[in-house]
């Protein structure tokens, strides 16, 4: 009861805000068109910085609502490119929340930086959690968040404005739930973003166990009660579907977080200096909630040896005055970044519970009976590397090599010893199909070249 009691104080949590009232604009009109899946519905310009934007796309069945803040002068410099914040509400908000309550447009204001500020929700409900639901059949269409917050939007924004459409240029943060959501993301996608922020967030949902508890409680109770759909339809059941839980939980990806610029804000729930006189009990109580999974989370960092910046300011409840002070403190930090971002580590290692994926120009793809079931890349590089996996995996490397060079590949798992040889296609890349594991278990590949990858190669694979 105790948790129960716990899980409908967070849920209870309403960050909603309209669009804002339209404002008399001048100069020409930013375009956007559809592209990557998405359809451009309406496009409203708010005032010389925001355009008020409602695109659909199949992923969601549905249309929803974005908000851009451009910078000054975005106009009057056809030349100019500039990184991206993808900033995100938090539970039962909107697009619009940031600059409606977050103060986001001043904070923004003379910064060479684009915002952009998409909904993680239909209309305001309790939100998708920032993954492709685990049932896309429920009242609500599709639901799948992630393909269209990474597949789509991102690149839809790359093709619609003038960004620098690279790691070295693309943020991501969030407040609540969108805390767990940049996180999550940062965690799956490290090779899109240079920096992850979370400003009482939840990023720990399944690695500490009495977290994940916890974590469970909520995101069912938001499923049933504030999406109106089954408890078990975001993630799944966490005792029949505990892998995709973990495999979208930021603190169990930890590890996939090396190299990037990393900052937590949270507080205890007790009152402070930006609440009013007679503090909102909900809001307490969901602040006191969120700090201990931004802890565990920290924790779990720490232990990594992964840098954070991390401001436990202790007093603070959950509301949207902290929020704000959290993005003043962030925007300084992120474009020194920006300016002088992170070098991503030499080798490469990255761990995920899917079929298939690509990350640092590496594409793993699976062969095995389970639809998820985790696999871990380590310490890649053009001489070889470590994979821990079950069933067969086809491997494409990134263009390390100058195409057409010959290499021998050498592949131990265990006592068995395999030699394959190939060559670098026409990209500088090789593609090989390493032999069929039974169970879990580690190969390990070295790779042999005549001479070393050329200078194009290099630049390409970083």
């Amino acid at each position: 009861m105790r948790i129960r009691a716990l899980s409908v104080t967070l849920a209870l949590a309403a960050t909603s805000a309209g669009l804002a009232a339209p404002a008399r604009a001048s100069g020409r009109t930013a375009g956007f068109t559809d592209s990557d899946g998405i359809h451009v519905v309406g496009v409203r310009r708010v005032d010389d910085r925001q355009y008020a934007l409602r695109v659909s796309t199949a992923a969601l069945g549905r249309a929803v609502d974005v908000r851009v803040l451009l910078p000054t002068g975005y106009d009057r410099r056809p030349g100019a490119r500039y990184p991206v914040l993808y900033l995100f509400h938090g539970t039962s908000g909107r697009a619009s929340d940031w600059v409606d309550r977050g103060g986001a447009e001043k904070t923004t204001a003379g910064r060479p930086l684009i915002t952009v500020m998409p909904d993680a929700g239909f209309d305001g409900d309790g939100g998708g959690w920032f993954t492709d639901w685990a049932d896309p059949r429920t009242r609500l269409g599709p639901s799948r968040w992630e393909t269209f917050h990474v597949d789509q939007l991102i690149p839809w924004i790359d093709r619609n404005l003038r960004t620098v459409p690279r790691r070295e240029g693309r943020a991501v943060a969030g407040l609540s739930q969108g805390g767990f959501g940049a996180m999550s993301y940062a965690a799956r996608h490290p090779a899109l973003f240079v920096s992850a922020a979370s400003f009482s967030g939840a990023p720990d949902i399944a690695y500490d166990p009495v977290v994940s508890v916890g974590a469970t409680g909520v995101v069912s109770y938001i499923a049933a009660v504030e999406d109106g759909v089954s408890p078990d339809a975001i993630f799944g059941s966490r005792t029949a579907n505990a892998i995709n839980w973990r495999g979208h939980d930021p603190a169990t990806l930890a590890p996939n977080l090396r190299g990037m610029r990393l900052e937590l804000h949270t507080a205890t729930g007790a009152p402070g200096p930006l609440d009013p006189p007679v503090p909102d009990p909900v809001a307490i109580g969901i602040e006191a909630l969120t700090h201990v999974s931004t802890v565990s989370f920290h924790r779990r960092l720490d232990a990594l040896e992964i840098p954070s910046r991390y401001d436990d300011h202790v007093l603070g409840t959950h509301t949207f005055p902290y929020w704000a002070r959290d993005l003043r403190e962030h925007i300084g930090p992120l474009m020194r970044t920006f300016a002088a971002p992170p070098r991503p580590p030499a080798k490469t290692s990255y761990r995920s519970v899917d079929p298939a994926w690509s990350q640092w120009g590496w594409t793993i793809s699976l062969k095995r009976p389970e639809a998820q079931k985790f696999s871990v890349l380590s310490d890649a590089s053009s001489a070889g590397f470590a994979l821990r996996a079950s069933g067969t995996a086809t491997v494409t490397t990134p263009a390390y090599y100058r195409p057409g060079t010959r290499v021998v590949i050498g592949v131990t798992r265990g006592r068995t010893h395999k030699v394959i040889k190939t060559a670098a296609g026409p990209s500088g890349r090789l593609t090989f199909t390493l032999p069929h594991a039974r169970g879990t278990a580690t190969a390990l590949v070295g790779i042999s070249r005549q001479g070393p990858p050329s200078a194009a190669g290099a630049a390409r694979a970083r």
